[in-house]
Parts: structure tokens; sequence; C-alpha cells
């Protein structure tokens, strides 16, 4: 064949080959979000209460979040457990590990290139006939050769391999978010426990000391004959059932130290000389909540969700491709001397050229069923992310619920706590003026001690509503500026 006959075949074939360089699979997009997702009813406020919170529909969640509370104390320690815990460190590292298999990977891409040197001694049987010139038997060979090997990504498959690895890699940077995040929300709530079981320890030490002045006085009017011995009887048992209430309390609260200590990177024995109470927090008379998008877009569990979602479509792609033909090209060249050291010259040297094309004929249905069990994974994943999103918003309604309970279960323990220390009052007037019986002091004692309890315990359940809410909406990890060099 002539030389101008052959120049349009090669690029005929050049032409044929960029053309089918193409990526095969489904390219990937978000799934559509329902056009009536949202929070329902628990999308505004009861009208009937003026003490909630208002909401602000589309506001930006803060990415130190829990300063909403105004704590020094708490906003130190968030920061000292971000720094210091185990988990964030291990959740970073994941990260690294999964950058890296993404940089691995491309590499794929490039032209491969190796190099050898192999000196040797070897000896013939005087049987053989030796390969040699001069017929020796004893003789060193040395080779030395560069090989240089590409394959053309022809459809994609490569490409494909990367982008699960890239999914897989952004999978992992939303895991340290929702890890950090996490931290952050059980800090915040062990804190709020660290102050209601203060509170309510205080609180049992004083119900302990009304009660035992009450029962001084219980034996002063038992001298005079003002009440019975079972009037007498009756006031000891009380005693002894708050004093029973004090060992619990104690115990959960050394327990929740334990936790503070352990949520800093410390052990027990490095305790955190940190005091919390309940009227160093403050509740924001504002709360934001994400419009339906901007949920699905900010929550760490859904964009992990979504990232095994893009990471499977991907391999979808990787299965296709490897059903279709590879061309792979290979280069060496190098030189073979008869001593222990490299000589490089023509008459030495050597060089190879060659291209290699494969296509899959028969593997009993290996490839095809690789590919199938692809779109299966596809089709889990996917039903797995709209699960997570329901399970979203599920979440963020209950938040939003558990903000207008709370409130106005706080708003009835005042009412309530009020009510039961006026009751009080005025049984303990009634029976020192003889008016009353020591059975219904006791009764109005009780009350106003659960009363009092019920109140710490509402009070407490607000704060904690409210960072369920900051968690449920995803934190505000957006906009903190180490995660937004992290997403670039």
């Amino acid at each position: 064949m002539a030389r101008s006959a052959r120049k349009p075949c090669a690029a005929a074939l050049i032409a044929t080959l960029l053309l089918a360089a193409c990526t095969v699979g489904p390219n990937y997009r978000r799934p559509a979000l329902a056009t009536t997702a949202g929070y329902g009813a628990a999308a505004a406020p009861p009208a009937s209460d003026d003490t909630q919170p208002t909401l602000d529909a589309g506001a930006d969640v803060p990415a130190q979040w829990w300063e909403v509370y105004h704590c020094a104390e708490l906003d130190a320690l968030v920061a000292l457990a971000l720094k210091h815990n185990s988990t964030i460190d291990a959740a970073r590292a994941a990260l690294r590990a999964a950058q890296e298999q993404v940089r691995a990977q491309r590499g794929a891409s490039y032209p491969q290139v190796t190099g050898s040197l192999q000196p040797s001694r070897q000896q013939f049987a005087n049987t053989l006939a030796s390969p040699l010139a001069n017929n020796e038997e004893l003789y060193s060979l040395t080779t030395t050769q560069v090989a240089v090997s590409y394959s053309p990504d022809l459809f994609g498959g490569n490409r494909r391999a990367v982008e699960s690895l890239q999914a897989q890699a952004d999978q992992q940077r939303f895991e340290l978010e929702a890890a950090r995040l996490t931290l952050a929300s059980n800090v915040v709530v062990a804190a709020i426990q660290d102050a209601l079981l203060r509170a309510q320890i205080d609180q049992t030490h004083a119900i302990i000391d009304d009660n035992r002045e009450a029962l001084a006085s219980f034996e002063r009017q038992l001298k005079a004959g003002q009440v019975s011995t079972a009037d007498l009887a009756a006031q000891q048992a009380a005693l002894a059932q708050a004093q029973a209430a004090l060992p619990p309390l104690e115990k959960s609260y050394r327990i929740n130290r334990d936790l503070l200590a352990a949520l800093v990177g410390r052990t027990p024995g490095e305790p955190v000389e940190v005091r919390f109470d309940l009227a160093s927090l403050t509740l924001p008379e504002q709360l934001p909540i994400s419009l339906p998008a901007q949920l699905v877009e900010h929550r760490p569990d859904v964009r992990i969700a979504e990232e095994q979602l893009h990471a499977a479509s991907a391999q979808i792609g990787v299965a296709k491709a490897a059903r279709l033909p590879n061309i792979e090209l290979t280069a060496t060249a190098g030189s073979a001397a008869l001593a222990l050291v490299p000589e490089f010259g023509s008459a030495s040297d050597f060089w190879s050229l060659a291209a290699t094309l494969t296509q899959p004929i028969y593997d009993g249905g290996t490839l095809l069923h690789r590919q199938r069990a692809a779109e299966a994974a596809y089709d889990q994943a996917a039903a797995q992310y709209q699960g997570t999103v329901v399970g979203a918003f599920q979440n963020t309604a209950d938040a939003l619920q558990a903000i207008w309970a709370d409130g106005e279960a706080l708003r009835t323990a005042e009412a309530a706590d009020a009510a039961t220390r006026r009751s009080l009052d005025i049984a303990r007037r009634q029976l020192a003026a003889g008016q009353g019986t020591a059975l219904a002091v006791l009764s109005a004692e009780q009350a106003d001690h659960q009363s009092r309890l019920a109140t710490l315990q509402a009070r407490a359940g607000r704060y904690d509503d409210v960072a369920a809410l900051f968690q449920a909406l995803g934190g505000g990890w957006w906009n903190d500026q180490k995660s937004a060099v992290a997403a670039r």
C-alpha cells in the first residue's frame, strides 16, 4: 500500500477512537424533591401561646449554633471537645484516606512508566547449544529496560471509577460533619443535664430541709397535743422518701460528669472543671427553620445517603465499560550487555511497540451479572436515600413539635408551681391556727415538691429541644470557614 493511502487510514482510525472515547453509564442527578415535602402543622407555633419563640423561615443556621445559649463556659467546652475528641480525629483520617484513593485512581488515566535493571550470571549445560556466538557456557548478562504502557479510557470506565471514589470521599467529608454535629449536640445536652442535675440536687436538699423543719414542728405539736402519732409517722415517712430521692440524682450527676470528660477526650481521672447552671443559659426568642430544599442540601445524613447513591450510579458505568473493547498500548526500549554493568550501543539496544485490542466474548455471564448487580445496588441506594429524606423531615418536625409541647409544659408547670406554693402556705397557716389538719399539710408539701422538680425538668427540656432543632437543621457546617475550604 502506498504511503499516501496509509495516511487516510490512520486518520480514520484515530477519528474512530476519538469518537468511541465516551463515558458510558448514567450521568448522576440528584433525585427530585416532592413538591409536597414539608414539616406539616409543626411549622407554625401555637397561635394561642405568645410565650413560644417565633420561626424565621429560610434563615441561615450559624456554624457555632450553640452560642445561642449565651454561655461562655458552654462555648469553650464545645470548642475543647471538637479539638480533642478522638471520634473527630478518626473521621478526619478516614477523609484523608478517601481523598488519597481518588488521587490514586486518577493515576490510571496516565501512561505507566517502569524501569528495570537485571544483572545475571548464567551457565548452560554443555549438552545444550550456547546462545552466544563464542559458544561460552558461563557468561554474565545485564538487561536494562524502560517500559511504557497506556490504556486509553475509551468508554470512561476509569472516569466512572474516579467519580465513584470521589463520591465516597464526599461521603466521608459529610461523615466528618455529622460527627462534629453529633459531638457538639452531645456536649450541649450533657451540659444542660449537668445544670439540671445540679438544680435537682439543690432542690432535693431544700425539700429535705423543709421536711426536717416540718418534722420538728410536728414533734412540738405532738407534745402540745395538736397532732397525733400517726401524723408524726407520716411526716417521718415523707422525710425518708425525700432523702431516698437524693442518691439516684447524685449517681446520675457523677455519670454525666464522666460523660463530659469523655466528650472532650479525657478520662474520669482528668475531670472537666466547669459548672453549668440553668440560670446561666438563655433561650433564643427567634429560631431558624430551613426551607425543604435547604434541609436536603444541609443535613449531613441526607448528603451521606446522596453520595452513596452517586457512587452506586458511577459503578454502573464501571460495570458497563468492562463489557466493551479495550486497547492497551505498550512500548519497551533497553539494552542487553554480556557484562555485569549495563552497556549502551547500537549493537546491544532493543525496542518494541505493540497495541492490544481486547473484547470479552464469553465469560459465563460474569460481566453482565456484575452490571445488573450494580444496577440493583443503585436501586437500593435510591430507596435508602428517599428513606433518609423522609426521616430528615420527620426528625425536624418532631423537634418543632417538642418545642411547642415543652413550651406549653413549662408554662403550665410554672403555674402549677406557684399554685402549690400558695396552697402549702395556706395549709401551714391553717394548721398553726388549729383550723387545718396535718394530712392536708403533708399532701400540700408533696404537691409542692413535685411541682418544683417538674418545673426544673420542663425548663431543661426546652433547652434540649433547641439543641435538637439545630441538630435536625444540619448544624450550620456550611458556614464554617474550615468546612468551606475542605469543600473546595
